[in-house]
Formats: structure tokens, sequence, C-alpha cells
């Protein structure tokens, strides 16, 4: 076999131990260099290996009388790859390729999702003392504004078609969840959660209103699929009305749609209120909106998408004519 260097990268997001069995053959059996002490450094010596670490510069001459000495050598690459290293041995090898072969070999990987860890971890120095002042300042309510402010803007990215938008407007919607869960673990004893909470809450729901994914029960048609949703939703949280779980903080029209919707859903045949019963125009005015929100519903049209619509040309066109107007300024 040939001489090798082998430059070993694992995902710093992963516990230090779980490595690959083909990793764990390479430690087990050649020489083993590191640039700090680290968790990875002790996993490996736990195991038997011996590693050493080598402190400032000269790595590149330690990993290769390493190689003259048994082979094969081994650099434990630290969480960012090492990538300074790597390009000196390259170098190094391109001059003289007698020396060895350098070999790069992928002991673990980041699983789907890890970077959200990055985030946690973030978002935990930030909101922890010596942090973020303003993050430390803020509660549950002072932020409620801004999980709504971001939800919008990232209903406006997919309302323009625009992707790119649309995966930073996410990132900041994340974030404000993830500062809620991070505000939330220094509630007092016996209220307080964390995003390990919220996560395994997500799963554990979707995990048990999709049987028919996860329990081997018989998928039936998407109609069939949404009514056994609300079936196990029924069954999860015992309510007196069909109205309850409605968010009553959404835009009027939207709430009006919704409530509309699920009256007819469990076939409540109950009329809106007339607008010349009513006693005072605020009433008479509100009365008539909900009677074009449910005719807006018979006719499958979305009140609150049509009324945006509406809003944005009449928006447009006020910039029209603020345009003329400063072109054709009045004599």
């Amino acid at each position: 076999m040939s001489a090798r260097i082998v430059l070993l990268v694992t995902s710093p997001r992963l516990p230090a131990g779980l490595l690959t069995a083909a990793a764990w053959d390479v430690v087990r059996s050649a020489p083993v260099l590191a640039g700090v002490e680290s968790a990875l450094t002790a996993a490996v010596r736990s195991a038997g290996a011996e590693v050493s670490v080598r402190v400032g510069g000269g790595a590149t001459q330690a990993l290769l009388d390493a190689v003259a000495a048994h082979g094969t050598a081994v650099w434990l690459a630290g969480p960012a790859g090492d990538e300074a290293l790597a390009r000196e041995l390259g170098l190094r090898l391109a001059r003289e390729p007698g020396l060895a072969e350098l070999e790069l070999m992928y002991g673990s990987w980041d699983p789907p999702g890890a970077r959200l860890l990055d985030a946690v971890e973030v978002m935990d120095r930030l909101a922890s003392p010596g942090g973020d002042p303003w993050k430390l300042a803020q509660t549950h309510r002072s932020l409620a504004g801004f999980l709504l402010e971001e939800c919008y803007e990232a209903y406006d990215a997919i309302s323009a078609d625009d992707t790119d938008a649309l995966r930073e407007e996410l990132g900041d919607v994340l974030l404000q969840v993830l500062l809620h869960a991070r505000l939330a673990e220094d509630l007092p004893e016996g209220e307080r959660w964390n995003v390990d909470d919220v996560a395994g809450g997500l799963v554990d729901k979707m995990v048990r209103r999709n049987p028919h994914v996860f329990s081997g029960a018989q998928t039936g048609s998407l109609e069939e699929i949404e009514a056994n949703w609300e079936r196990i939703k029924r069954a999860e949280k015992a309510r007196e009305s069909v109205l309850d779980g409605i968010a009553l903080s959404q835009p009027a029209l939207a709430l009006a749609a919704k409530i509309l919707d699920r009256a007819a859903r469990v076939g409540l045949a109950v009329p809106p209120p007339l607008a010349d019963s009513q006693v005072d125009p605020e009433a008479r005015l509100g009365a008539s909106l909900l009677s074009t929100v449910a005719a807006a519903r018979e006719a499958g049209i979305d009140p609150e998408a049509a009324l945006r619509r509406t809003t944005l040309a009449y928006a447009e066109a006020v910039r029209t004519a603020e345009r003329e107007a400063r072109t054709n300024p009045p004599s």
C-alpha cells in the first residue's frame, strides 16, 4: 500500500464518537494527529488510539514524518475542516508526489437539519447574559408584533413567487420561533420549556395525525385523509364548539371566512345578520361585509385574496397618479 495522509473530516454537530467503521479502522491502525484538544480527540483516545496534538505550526512536517515511519498518518480536522493545512499539504505533495498521497475521508456527515443546531446555539448566545441587550429585554408579548410582521413578509414572498426572498423570510420567522423558545427557558419553574419541547410536540403531532404514513393505516383519497385529520384533532382536544381553535387575531376578512367555513363543515345553517336590521352604522357595515364574505365563500372566492388584489391594484393607480402629478404639475 502506498504512503498516505488521511484528512479525517467530521461533523461538529454530531457526538464526537459517531464515526463510520472506515474512520474507526484508520484511527486505530495509524498515528493520529490534531491541531487542538477537543471532544473528538478525547473520543478517539477513549477507543484506544493515540493522538498527538500539534499546537502551532509544523503540522505538515509532523504528518510527513509519521507517514515515513508508519506508512499512514491521520489528521483529525477541526470544525472548519482545516482548509489551510489541506492546501499546504496539497502543494507540498504536488511538488514531491513520492512522499505520500492525500486522502480526504468523511468520518461523519451533517444530517438534514444540522444547521438548525447552529441556529439554536447562536440564539442561546444572543439571549444569554453577555449577549444582545435588545433580545435580553424582550418578552413573548413584546415580540408578538414581530412574529406577525415576519409571517406577512413570508406571505408577500409567496405571493410574488420569489423563492429566494421566501427562503430569507422563513429564516426570519424561524428566528422568532427560536427567540420565543429561548425566552421560555427563563420562565418560572414548572412553566418553562425549550426549543426541543417545541420540536418534540410538533413531531408527536405530525406522527399522530398522519397514521397513513407512520402507522400503516390505509391511504385513501385526499378528502378521506383530511377528514381523518379532523377526527384525530377532535379526539386530541375536547372542544365545546366547532369554532374553538380559530385564531381570533387574524385579519377580519380571513376570520369571517374561517368561521363561515367551520360552521358549514358541520352543517350548521346559521344565516349572517341582515344589514338593515342593525341599529348603528358600524354594525350595518359589518353585517354587509359579512354577507359579502359569505357570498364569496359560496362562489369559491377567497375574500382576503380578492380584497388584497384589488387594493394593490388601487395602490399602483395611486403611484401612477403621483408620477403624473410630478411630471405635469398644476400651473
